[in-house]
């Protein structure tokens, strides 16, 4: 079956991290978001993927090509993000009739895509604690009735999971959609029209949906891909240290004496861990990395070609690529009153949802020695941050602070 996959987006939400690179391509386990759904998508049985890109498009066509992983690859250009309808619409002319669509920045699983891939047209519906968050679908004698945006008094816990199955009719009401509320052309609009008119959705039940919306997001599914890891140690592990759990160790990386590795926990390739440092379950660590003495790393993403050196604790956090940390730098990851942890999002105050959240951080972030980085914190890309220096809230990119 062919798929659609929605990708020109840069993820504002996502900022600081999304400044050099889609959303789509944020590492999780060690690798993209779009590339674990690739996978699911390859042992699905799809056999041909549109990528509508947009937003540093030359990052996904460099890494995924024209072929991968037996999944030939078309790529259509949005050039301006209008929203899931307008997304589509440029991909006309090479979807063919009966197709798969959903969004490059959530993963879903082989199973679940296969009961999907059964209707002609079919939404995926995951049900979550909190619908009121989301798009919530409402069903009727089996049939999806409608699709309301974020209900006040959700009548269901069901909500919509940007997965469906179309045939080209659809195409007929995307272009019939109006601008939204949100001034974009939204695929729910669409469908509400065809539901109109007669047509029929099925909702289709799925088990496992990894959506990421917010920095602290990509913590989540890091822990949830990192469930399923087996060990594989390719790189090497000096004498008098110590590996427990599952781990996986790139080729090229030195694990060295005294590091202490607690599973689930992936290593790239061409790291060098250790001497005498403590790295704790659900942490991913990119290619070229370095983390030196009396370092501990907790429950974190590090990207490629960053380096903790030396005294350095970076717990539940998100470090973006070729950043370099001063002795003594640490990043605080729980209030003093262990209450929810807020974040700045684009001016506004979100809530977290975790009591333990430390900070996301750009790429080429410079610390001198003892810097300290509050809970919650937003550092964008060429940051540096001078010795003793505190940080809080959101600082701008290139700036310094003192």
């Amino acid at each position: 079956m062919q798929t659609v996959i929605l990708a020109a987006g840069e993820g504002t939400r996502m900022r600081p991290l999304t400044y050099t690179r889609p959303k789509v391509m944020l590492p999780v386990a060690n690798r993209p978001i779009l590339e674990h759904l690739m996978e699911e998508l390859a042992k699905a049985g799809v056999d041909e993927a549109v990528i509508v890109v947009g937003y540093r498009d030359e990052t996904i066509r460099s890494h995924f090509g024209d072929k991968w992983n037996g999944i030939r690859i078309k790529y259509v250009r949005q050039s301006k993000q209008l929203g899931t309808a307008h997304a589509l619409l440029s991909a006309e002319h090479v979807i063919e009739d009966g197709f798969l669509m959903l969004n490059g920045d959530a993963i879903v699983f082989e199973d679940d895509l296969k009961k999907l891939m059964k209707e002609r047209n079919g939404i995926a519906v995951f049900e979550v604690p909190n619908p009121e968050d989301f798009g919530v679908v409402e069903v009727v004698d089996g049939k999806v009735s409608r699709i309301i945006e974020k209900p006040e008094k959700p009548k269901s816990n069901l909500i919509n999971a940007g997965v469906y199955t179309f045939t080209k009719e659809i195409l007929d009401y995307v272009k019939k959609t109006p601008v939204s509320v949100r001034g974009e052309y939204e695929i729910t609009d669409s469908i509400t029209m065809a539901i109109s008119e007669g047509f029929e959705f099925k909702p289709v039940k799925i088990e496992r949906w990894i959506d990421v919306g917010y920095p602290w997001d990509l913590l989540k599914a890091n822990k949830e891909l990192l469930k399923n890891i087996e060990s594989k140690i390719d790189g090497e592990v000096e004498g008098n240290s110590t590996i427990k759990g599952k781990v996986v160790v790139g080729e090229g990386s030195v694990i060295m004496s005294g590091a202490y590795i607690v599973g689930p926990v992936v290593i790239g390739k061409n790291c060098r861990i250790g001497p005498n440092c403590y790295i704790r379950p659900y942490t991913s660590i990119g290619d070229n990395c370095h983390i030196g003495a009396a370092v501990e790393v907790k429950n974190s993403i590090v990207m490629a070609g960053t380096k903790l050196p030396h005294h350095n604790y970076v717990g539940d956090s998100v470090i973006g690529e070729n950043c370099n940390f001063g002795a003594g730098t640490k990043i605080a990851n729980l209030r003093l009153d262990e209450g929810e942890v807020v974040v700045n999002v684009k001016g506004k105050d979100v809530r977290t949802g975790r009591k333990k959240f430390g900070a996301a951080i750009g790429d080429n972030v410079k610390t001198g020695i003892n810097a300290s980085i509050n809970v919650g914190s937003m550092i964008g890309n060429g940051v540096f941050v001078g010795p003793g220096a505190v940080v809080s809230g959101f600082v701008e990119p290139y700036s310094k602070v003192f």
